[in-house]
């Protein structure tokens, strides 16, 4: 697979190419001149897009305790990988249903960030508002959910807690909301118009 032929793959130079492909992850490698005109081989690691969900109730935010057999005791918010060809709104609906028995109307986006670095990998941010249990939830063989409740405020303090398994992008952005009192107030109003 050419680098170019496919947009996910944003980030890698034209010439690379695949050497190694696993369950999520893709690894891509190409010659890359240095300054006294030697060669030196380059990589990067490529995965699949994921989306990020922050889900309100009422005047709550949907929070996730989850346990996967690789990390344990974690708080999240509802989340996933983006299916091949899928949408990234649409694996968003389907994450939050699947993980939740959660569904909304009333979507936004709140931004994305990647791919950039050695790993490339996008990720969607999506708010998710009035959100109203209609199934239980249909969890991974690896997933054990259990959901709650809590207050914005609650929300905003997560930067404090080492079990909050979000992005550092994320928690970069919940840490300049709370230093900038008039972006805090913007944000909760995005989340309670």
């Amino acid at each position: 697979m050419d680098a170019r032929s496919d947009k996910l793959r944003e980030g890698l130079p034209e010439h690379a190419r695949m050497v190694f492909k696993g369950v999520i992850f893709e690894v891509w490698q190409w010659e890359q001149e240095m300054f006294d005109g030697t060669m030196e081989i380059f990589e990067k690691a490529w995965r699949p897009a994921t989306v990020e969900i922050i889900a309100t109730v009422g005047d709550k935010i949907l929070m996730e305790e989850q346990d996967q057999p690789n990390r344990k005791n974690n708080i999240n918010t509802p989340s996933g990988r983006i299916e091949e060809g899928e949408d990234a709104l649409d694996a968003a609906k389907r994450e939050l249903l699947e993980e939740t028995g959660y569904a909304s109307d009333q979507w936004s986006v709140l931004f994305k960030h990647g791919p950039s670095g050695k790993v490339l990998h996008e990720v969607h941010y999506f708010i998710a508002r009035n959100c109203r249990k209609v199934q239980e939830p249909h969890l991974d063989a690896g997933e054990k959910i259990e959901t709650k409740l809590i207050t914005f405020d609650d929300f905003m303090r997560l930067t404090e807690e080492p079990r909050f398994w979000m992005s550092p992008e994320f928690i970069t952005y919940l840490l300049r909301l709370q230093a900038d009192s008039d972006k805090k107030e913007e944000f909760r109003k995005l989340l309670f118009p």
